[in-house]
Parts: C-alpha cells; structure tokens; sequence
C-alpha cells in the first residue's frame, strides 16, 4: 500500500535544489506525483512544493533526519508532512454561515481537515454544532475574564491535538500572546477587501460608500489586527440597488468560499508564508 507525503521548503535561489530534492527522494526509493515551484526573482527567494509516493516503510520523522543534510547545504527552510488528515478547532461567536459551510464540506470530505470542535463566546450556534456530532465548548468572554478565557481556548487545542484553529466569524480580538501562540496555525476570515470597513456593520458601511464590489479575505491571525499574510480574496460584482441585506447575503457567500479554500489549502501543505506574503501552490 502507497502512501503519500508531501515536502515544502524556501531558501535562497542558487542551481541544484530541484537535483538536490528529486535525488534524495530517487535514494528514498519515491515515486514524484505533483511538483510545484516558485522563482522569486525579485527577492531572490525559491520556494517548492512536491507530493511523492512510496511503497515501502517511511515516516516523517525519518525523512526529517535524513534530509537535513541537504537543508543545510542550501539553507532551506523545510517541512515533511505525510498523509494524517489536519484536526482543526472553529472558534465562532453568533453568525453561522461559515460554520455552516465548514460542516458540509467537511461531511462531503472535501475539505481536507477534519473538524474536532467549536468554540464559542455565546452558546447561539451550539445547535448547529451538536447537530453535526461536533462537541460546543462555551468560553464567554469579558473585559476582566479574556486572559483566562484565551488560556482555556489554548487549552482546548492542545487536548483535541488541533493543528489548526480557525476563526469563523469568531467576534473577539485575540491577544498579541495568543496570535503568537497560535502563529502560522490560525485562519481568520474578514468582511472586505482587507483593510477596508473594519469594525461593527460593515455592510452599512459599503452601502453607506455605494461600493459596486463586495469582497472578503482569509488571512492568518497575527498580532497586527486584520494585516496577517492574506491567504484568499473573493469578490462579488453588485450594483445600486442591494440594500445592506442583500450586501450582507451576498457579502456571507464570499466569506464562506474564501474561508474554506483557506482551510483547505492550509491542512493540504500549499500554503508557505514569506514575511508578510504567502506563496501558494493551488
């Protein structure tokens, strides 16, 4: 029985890293079945994705040893992932239409993760939680209670062993501590094309500028609010006469595409973060 694993990797262009790479896993006795990668020219950046196959016994640890040789020789930055399916954590507040959309991706399998819970600061999607067979876990949240709060929540993914929290229309600012603790690992979706109508009634707001696109961004959580490495963007062409619940329904839409391609991209290794930037290999 084959199994599939997946190497990423940066490092600076020089000659021979794709010789480098494919000669390590010709030694690995791997069969190569998707190959990705990306020159930066301009900053003189190289970043690969490959996907290989082996019909003997590997395990990510061993390849990690192995390979370090090689990392070392170009400075590489570098990840071996095999073929476990990524645990993820939603934290929601009271808009359900992403978590909704989580869910049935996640029961049609293609989603690439496998939702392990919800989390919450209000108890008004445990419903919908509880109806998919997902355990709700109520944290309120308050001005006085947060940093326990946010301990909790840390808590909670160290024991569902998450591997990714995300942020579905989750209504609180996570801390400078939390963003760091969770960093390359947390997903957030926002209402707009970054960095435009933050804060409450955003869809007031687009309406209130006569905006003739509607948009939405996933991105990583950092400690900069809104301004983590963007991930997605989707848009929505519209006109003059959606009034700000029409924005909104159709503003929700792009929420929920953007997010879950996020997701996906994230827990299927296509995603690598340069600086404020990502490459992705979609």
């Amino acid at each position: 029985m084959t199994e599939t694993f997946t190497l990423t990797l940066s490092c600076a262009q020089r000659p021979g890293i794709v010789h480098a790479v494919s000669s390590f896993l010709f030694e690995q006795n791997c069969d190569i079945a998707e190959h990705q990668q990306f020159d930066d020219t301009q900053n003189g950046a190289f970043f690969l994705r490959t996907s290989f196959i082996s019909a003997g016994t590997l395990d990510v640890e061993r390849l990690t040893a192995e390979f370090r040789s090689v990392a070392e020789k170009f400075g590489m930055t570098f990840s071996f992932n095999g073929c476990s399916v990524p645990r993820v954590v939603v934290m929601v507040s009271k808009m359900g239409h992403c978590l909704n959309d989580l869910i049935f991706r996640w029961r049609a399998g293609n989603l690439g993760a496998e939702l392990v819970a919800v989390v919450s600061n209000h108890e008004t999607l445990r419903p919908m939680a509880e109806a998919a067979g997902l355990p709700f876990v109520h944290i309120p949240v308050t001005a006085a209670t947060k940093p326990q709060a946010e301990a909790q929540l840390l808590e909670l993914v160290d024991e569902y062993s998450a591997d990714l929290v995300v942020l579905a229309r989750y209504m609180q600012v996570l801390s400078d501590d939390a963003c760091r603790k969770l960093h390359g690992r947390a997903i957030n979706i926002h209402h707009s094309f970054l960095p435009g109508f933050k804060g409450a009634k955003p869809y007031h707001q687009a309406f209130d500028r006569g905006v003739k696109q509607v948009g939405a961004t996933a991105h990583y959580v950092t400690p900069d609010l809104d301004e983590g490495p963007i991930i997605e963007q989707q848009v929505i062409r519209i006109d003059h006469s959606f009034d700000p619940a029409r924005l909104a329904t159709v503003g929700q839409d792009a929420e929920a595409l953007a997010l879950s391609r996020a997701v996906r991209w994230h827990c299927e290794n296509r995603i690598l973060l340069h600086g404020h930037r990502t490459v992705i290999f979609s």
